[in-house]
């Protein structure tokens, strides 16, 4: 029985669906920006949390110690050997050759804060970075070199103010409505502390922000083969710590709550274990968000989308008890059936769904760090910490978030027929993102109106510029790129090997790109799962990744009776339907990276010379898109 038939079946719950809803539930408030939805939706769900009387599975989250929250962010980050006794050769002190001057401020904050710490708890001094490099107590950032662009020292000052002298971060102000990813966002906001002519966020207007493309094209999540996509959180956490110590804001992390076992198999359980369910379920169907999840989803788009109020009105509690319980018994072994489900209870499981999660889909860890981006005035960089945040998430909360957020684009999309403008909806779901149990709902700081609406606001700014989030930074790539390049380097931390790699850094740079430049025009483009022959192409400025796919469809054509059994399809007409075609990067200094059509061969070339390119089938979509 494949999957779909299996969860689609035919016999339905023996639940009452009864269609109608009061009155006073289905009234809208006239205000554009009004926070009632939110308030109604915050009541509801204490209600509905006291009725049940279920306990949460997970221990609250902890706000760490003095001194642990910094350890703990250096062993995320891959760099906490910088605070052990270690001499022995360690791989991660390569990823400090990556970061720039930004960066390295902050693991510069985070290693005194520790060693302060330490000092408070012991007699003895924590280990001083500043001797891993020089005994002359050199500071970490005038060792480091930028490697992606970035100037190495602090930006020069005219009076005291901050001076823009890198070109590069001259093109960051030339326009307002593109979003650059080529620079350090940590490093944009640095110089850019005093530009006033700055998009300030305001929920009444939301512009169109374009992502700007390089002539090395834009790199999405998926792009990123598993092995590079391993190394980016790490790089992503420290970047926007980088960030949040510029616009002084603090970065805070609760520590991973301790989580029991359930014995339910759809609400309540953890991510991870929900789709090690599906998987053992359905093996040949793998899926990157659960599947109880995307069904709700779908049956909410087949006949919810319309329907006025939606998300806003709860349903009927007693029935989305009893549809949970049938779920639960049902699911797995197809008996479940949707089409007597009604919307408003299916927005009610929904809601459920992502309230019941033992940790919240954005993480205990990461929850006080998302709620702080409303303190983000500057509308560019609050998308920028919420695209390193998504970037920093687990890969199952990333790829579950993603689909959320495309639906809830989705009813957007359908205002007119629903009444449900993007602002109702950010209302009406920021409680069950941010309030979860175990957590306080209260603000305990006071201002719980003003909570509300920033947290409103914050899923507002996710599901408006969701595209944005999906992007892995040019520069995180670079670093990537790096990492990959030393990753057969390894030195001690007290070798002075690591000093003179660190000097010859800029010499290499040169030299390298030296080399590149004088590079074979012609590269190799391995197909060979089409045809026996490898794609010649010829190199010049102008030719993109695109421009090669049309090549090989050219010969293909070309060639068209002997390819008559391979990949391609061929209809009744005798005309032939390609598969969706990619350029892929293979190896060098990357594992493997799924390229922009409309990346300039030439410039990759240079970045990447030992890299193969390889024409393939791009993977299919097995999610909600």
């Amino acid at each position: 029985m494949n999957r779909r038939g299996a969860i689609r079946g035919s016999t339905t719950c023996p639940c009452e669906m009864n269609q109608q809803q009061t009155s006073s539930c289905s009234k809208q408030d006239p205000s554009p920006l009004s926070m009632n939805d939110f308030w109604v939706e915050v009541e509801h769900i204490k209600q509905t949390q006291d009725s049940d009387g279920e306990e949460n599975n997970c221990s609250e989250p902890s706000t760490p110690e003095e001194g642990e929250a910094e350890e703990d962010w250096l062993q995320d980050t891959g760099l906490s050997p910088l605070i052990g006794n270690q001499t022995t050769e360690e791989e991660n002190v390569i990823l400090l050759t990556t970061l720039t001057r930004t960066q390295t401020m902050a693991v510069q904050k985070r290693l005194d804060s520790y060693s302060r710490s330490l000092r408070k708890r012991t007699k003895h001094s924590a280990r001083d970075v500043r001797d891993v490099f020089d005994k002359t107590k050199t500071r970490i950032s005038d060792c480091l070199t930028d490697g992606n662009g970035i100037f190495k020292s602090a930006p020069p000052t005219v009076n005291g103010k901050t001076s823009k002298s890198s070109n590069s971060l001259d093109k960051v102000s030339e326009t307002l409505n593109t979003f650059y990813t080529d620079v350090a966002y940590s490093e944009q906001a640095a110089v850019g502390l005093n530009i006033e002519n700055r998009m300030v966020w305001q929920p009444e207007t939301l512009p169109n922000i374009e992502i700007q493309k390089g002539r090395l094209g834009v790199t999405r999540v998926s792009d990123l083969s598993p092995l590079d996509m391993k190394q980016v959180p790490a790089l992503a956490l420290i970047e926007v710590t980088a960030l949040f110590d510029i616009l002084d804001l603090e970065l805070k992390r609760n520590k991973t709550p301790k989580c029991k076992a359930t014995e339910n198999k759809l609400f309540g359980v953890m991510l991870n274990n929900l789709l090690e369910y599906d998987q053992k379920r359905f093996p040949h169907t793998p899926t990157p968000i659960p599947l109880i999840l995307q069904e709700i989803m779908k049956c909410l788009e087949k006949k919810g989308l319309d329907v006025q109020g939606i998300l806003r009105i709860p349903g009927s509690q007693t029935r989305i008890k009893s549809l949970k319980q049938c779920l639960e018994q049902r699911f797995y072994d197809g008996l479940f059936g949707w089409d007597d489900v009604n919307p408003h209870d299916a927005s009610g499981l929904l809601k459920l769904f992502l309230r019941e999660l033992p940790t919240p889909l954005l993480t205990a860890e990461y929850l006080p760090a998302f709620t702080a981006v409303q303190k983000i005035t500057d509308l560019k960089q609050r998308i920028q910490a919420l695209n390193l945040l998504t970037l920093v998430l687990p890969e199952p909360n990333r790829q579950t978030l993603k689909a959320l957020l495309g639906f809830l684009r989705k009813v957007a999309s359908h205002e007119k027929s629903n009444l449900m403008s993007l602002w109702n909806i950010s209302t009406i779901i920021a409680p069950n993102l941010f309030l979860y149990r175990g957590n306080n709902s209260k603000n305990p700081e006071g201002g719980e109106k003003l909570q509300a609406e920033g947290v409103a606001g914050v899923v507002m700014t996710m599901v408006h510029y969701q595209d944005l989030l999906w992007t892995v930074p040019t520069f995180l790539v670079s670093q990537v790129r790096k990492l990959n390049e030393n990753s057969s380097k390894r030195y001690g931390f007290g070798d002075r090997r690591i000093r003179n790699f660190l000097r010859k850094i800029h010499t290499d740079k040169e030299k390298n790109e030296k080399n590149h430049t004088e590079a074979s025009k012609h590269v190799k483009v391995g197909c060979s799962l089409f045809l026996k022959e490898t794609l010649h192409v010829e190199l010049n400025e102008g030719l993109k990744a695109k421009d090669v796919l049309q090549q090989f469809r050219k010969q293909v054509t070309q060639h068209l009776w002997q390819w008559v059994n391979s990949a391609a399809l061929m209809k009744c007409n005798g005309s032939f339907e390609f598969p969706n075609l990619d350029l892929y990067e293979v190896g060098g200094n990357i594992s493997e990276r799924c390229l922009d059509p409309n990346t300039y061969l030439v410039d990759l070339q240079n970045v990447n010379p030992t890299g193969e390119w390889v024409i393939k089938p791009r993977p299919p979509v097995s999610h909600i898109s």
